[in-house]
C-alpha cells in the first residue's frame, strides 16, 4: 500500500486554550489519507503514547551522579472504522468533592500568655484551575497579642529515580487577613483563588508526583505559629462546549479539520486518585534542564 499513498495528515482538536489534555479528555481529530491509485485498505489505526520522564544531577566532590528515570504513562491502539468512546466522571470523583475540618490550639508561653485556637473548614478537596477555595476559619484568641490569621498555597514536587527522591517546594500564593484583638472570637471567611496558571496535580505516577497544600495558620508575636495543612488537588480548569477553541495546526502538517475519530486519553484506571497530564507539556510542567545543579 506504501507505493499507493501520496500523502496522509493528522489533526487534533485542542479542548482549551492551552491545548493542554488531562486524564479523562477525549483527544479527536481526523486522519487524512490521499492516495495515487485506488487500493484495498484491509485496516487503518492510529497509535497514541504519552510517558513521564525525570532527569536531573548531583555533585559529589568531583563525581556527578545522573538520576534518570521514565514511565509509561499509556499507549493506545484504536481502529478508526471502531469508534468507541467511554463518558468520563473524574472530576466528578467523591473524593474531590469530600469537604475539609481541622482544629489547632497552642498555650503561649515567654512573651506572649494564654491560648490561642482556630476550627478551619474548606468545602471539598478538589479544585480547578482558577476557582476559588473557600475558607472559613473560627478563631479564638485568648492570649495578650494581636494575631493575624494568614494562607499560604503552596506545591511540592516529588523526583524519583534510582531509589533517590528529589523534592522541591514552592509557594504559589500568600494572603494575610485582619487583625484579631486579644480576647476576641471571630469568624473568617477567606476566598484563595487558585492561580489559573498552575500545574494540575500530579498523583498516579511513579517517578513524579505534584502535590499542593493550603497551609493556614495564626501569626502570633514571639511564639510559633499554629497551623493547618489542607491537601487539595488541582484538575484542570473547566470549560464549556462554547469555550472550545477552533483547531490550530502544528507546523509540522497537520491539517484543520471538522469532526472525524475521538480517543479517550487514559481508558486504563490507575487507582482513585487524581489525574496525570500530558508529559511535558510546556509553560505548566517543570522542564529536564530545571533539574540540573539542584539538590
Amino acid at each position: 500500500m506504501s507505493n499507493n499513498v501520496k500523502s496522509i495528515s493528522v489533526g487534533y482538536n485542542p479542548v482549551n486554550k492551552s491545548k493542554v489534555f488531562s486524564s479523562g479528555d477525549y483527544i479527536s481529530g481526523r486522519v487524512t489519507l490521499e492516495l495515487v491509485n485506488d487500493c484495498k485498505i484491509d485496516s487503518l489505526c492510529v497509535k497514541l503514547k504519552g510517558k513521564a520522564e525525570v532527569k536531573w544531577t548531583e555533585h559529589y566532590g568531583k563525581t556527578v551522579v545522573v538520576y534518570h528515570n521514565k514511565e509509561k504513562y499509556f499507549s493506545i491502539k484504536q481502529f478508526i472504522i471502531q469508534e468507541k468512546q467511554v463518558a468520563s466522571s473524574l472530576c466528578n470523583s467523591v473524593i474531590f468533592q469530600t469537604p475539609q475540618h481541622s482544629f489547632t490550639d497552642k498555650k503561649m508561653k515567654l512573651f506572649t500568655s494564654g491560648t490561642v485556637g482556630m476550627d478551619v473548614n474548606i468545602e471539598r478537596t478538589g479544585f480547578h484551575q482558577g476557582e476559588g477555595i473557600k475558607v472559613v476559619a473560627s478563631i479564638q484568641n485568648k492570649s495578650s497579642r494581636d494575631i493575624k490569621p494568614k494562607y499560604c498555597l503552596y506545591r511540592k514536587y516529588s523526583y524519583f529515580a534510582k531509589g533517590k527522591r528529589k523534592v522541591e517546594t514552592k509557594d504559589i500564593l500568600k494572603e494575610v487577613g485582619e487583625v484579631i484583638p486579644p480576647s476576641a472570637d471571630q469568624t473568617v471567611t477567606r476566598i484563595i483563588t487558585i492561580p489559573s496558571t498552575t500545574c494540575v496535580s500530579i498523583l498516579n505516577c511513579n517517578i513524579i508526583k505534584a502535590e499542593y497544600r493550603l497551609r493556614v495558620y495564626l501569626d502570633v508575636k514571639y511564639a510559633s505559629d499554629p497551623e493547618i495543612k489542607f491537601p487539595i488537588v488541582i484538575l484542570p480548569a473547566s470549560q464549556g462546549p462554547d469555550e472550545e477553541q477552533p483547531f490550530v495546526p502544528p507546523a509540522y502538517g497537520f491539517e484543520a479539520f471538522a469532526g472525524g475519530t475521538s480517543f479517550q486519553q487514559n481508558p486504563t484506571a490507575f487507582g482513585p486518585s487524581a489525574p496525570p497530564p500530558p508529559y511535558g507539556t510546556y509553560g505548566m510542567y517543570p522542564s529536564l534542564s530545571d533539574f540540573s545543579g539542584k539538590s
